[in-house]
């Protein structure tokens, strides 16, 4: 029989998931999103991606700003679902809310589990120079990212590839592997493995004192930090003139040089070792540019040093 869900997702990350359970049978009993924040100029509050997206579809929207309160969680229970799905929500669920649903709560991590637990498992993958990344849905316990582990799917990491890609790649695999987990489960055949402890990592959130661009390192840790925060938050440096810069694209480039030192015409930087070469980035307020659109009205002369 089709299963009775309760959907819990707030980022563009979430919605295929969303999408791609609604067009099965499964019944969706409700969906739990963090509340509308104030954005823009004038901080008008805005809806999360996932309400919109379950708004479009006249599904029940709950946005409760905790889950630990008793009133909550019956509310949550009272909707009477089989199963939650979880796809970066933002909020802890307490056990009574992991022990709510008859069959439990299921997960979509950004990552191969146990490798990179926790908030940015995308970004510090790509930071860290992994070759490959991956999904993994997992039944969630009330650790960190711990719970055991019914399928996972490998996705190679390009040379050049940014977390803004591969965020794309992995909304999309996470949303059909779901969908088969579900499958899975609605049979009655899926299993699930308990996590090996060899090989964790933490994926922290990241920091914006580690944004900045150190040029004192290695050409690919260079490359690897600036595309691992691209588009979001971004890895800048200060560009003379240009003043504080976001470096959104980079690729490996021929040069040497003292480290932040602009070698050439085309933005081709000198790294402790090797060099990169700029193809993509953005200044304060403005949107991001390729650079031979940013080089047209402005100058950066060979000799200059980016800090």
């Amino acid at each position: 029989m089709p299963l009775r869900l309760i959907f819990m997702g707030t980022p563009d990350f979430a919605v295929p998931t969303l999408r791609e359970i609604a067009a099965r049978d499964h019944e969706i009993a409700a969906v739990y999103t963090r509340a509308p924040k104030p954005a823009g100029r004038g901080m008008a509050l805005s809806s999360s991606p996932v309400e919109e997206e379950a708004r479009k579809r006249n599904l029940p929207v709950f946005t409760p700003a905790s889950l630990k309160l008793a009133e909550a969680q019956e509310t949550f229970r009272a909707n009477g679902a089989d199963a939650a799905v979880v796809v970066a929500y933002g909020l802890i669920l307490p056990p009574p809310i992991l022990q709510a649903t008859k069959l439990g709560c299921f997960n979509v991590h950004a990552s191969l589990l146990p490798h990179w637990r926790g908030a940015a498992p995308i970004n510090r993958a790509i930071m860290a120079g992994d070759r490959e990344s991956g999904v993994t849905v997992m039944k969630m316990d009330e650790g960190l990212d711990t719970g055991a582990m019914a399928m996972s799917e490998r996705v190679p990491i390009g040379d050049d590839m940014s977390a803004g890609e591969l965020h794309d790649v992995l909304s999309k695999r996470g949303a059909d592997l779901m969908v088969r987990a579900l499958a899975a489960l609605e049979r009655g055949t899926l299993q699930s493995t308990q996590q090996p402890s060899v090989g964790a990592t933490c994926a922290a959130k990241i920091d914006k004192a580690e944004t900045r661009i150190d040029w004192n390192k290695p050409w690919r840790q260079v490359h690897d930090h600036i595309r691992g925060l691209s588009p979001f938050p971004g890895a800048w440096c200060e560009m003379g003139g240009a003043g504080r810069v976001k470096l959104l694209l980079t690729t490996k480039a021929e040069g040497a040089g003292a480290p932040g030192t602009v070698l050439d015409r085309h933005l081709t930087i000198a790294c402790r070792e090797g060099a990169v070469r700029i193809l993509q980035l953005q200044r304060a307020g403005k949107q991001p540019m390729k650079v031979d659109e940013f080089l047209h009205g402005t100058t950066v002369p060979a000799g200059a040093v980016l800090s």
